[in-house]
């Protein structure tokens, strides 16, 4: 077996014998790094990022709560939560959209936090 079939034949069984999440962790790491947005995973709080991966979760805020969206966006590396202050509902922000989002990170509770992102919804790649 030469070296690229070698190479061929270990991805095959890793696709076999992994989990599924692994293994759409990886497909959405690569989809993001194709993109050109950056490794949620490497994102550090002040800086401007873009990142771009897929709605896990959507929490809509009760209508007597102040107005906002939270989201938890995936790209497989890290996720990262995007609120949209003063909104109740997005339309199209719903969990398993592709996204790319654009914002200044920063750090709250010891999770990354875009506010306000810049957000383009994609097609799944």
């Amino acid at each position: 077996m030469g070296g690229t079939e070698g190479g061929t034949f270990r991805r095959m069984l890793r696709k076999l014998t992994s989990d599924v999440d692994v293994l759409d962790a990886d497909d959405l790491s690569q989809d993001s790094e194709k993109s050109g947005a950056q490794a949620a995973s490497e994102c550090a709080c002040g800086q401007e990022v873009t990142v771009f991966g897929r709605l896990r979760s959507v929490e809509f805020c009760p209508q007597d709560a102040e107005a906002s969206l939270e989201a938890e966006l995936f790209d497989g590396t890290d996720g990262i939560t995007l609120i949209w202050l003063g909104r109740r509902r997005i339309a199209g922000i719903e969990p398993g959209r592709t996204m790319r989002v654009r914002g200044r990170l920063a750090v709250r509770e010891g999770r990354k936090v875009l506010y306000n992102p810049y957000y383009e919804i994609c097609q799944a790649q």
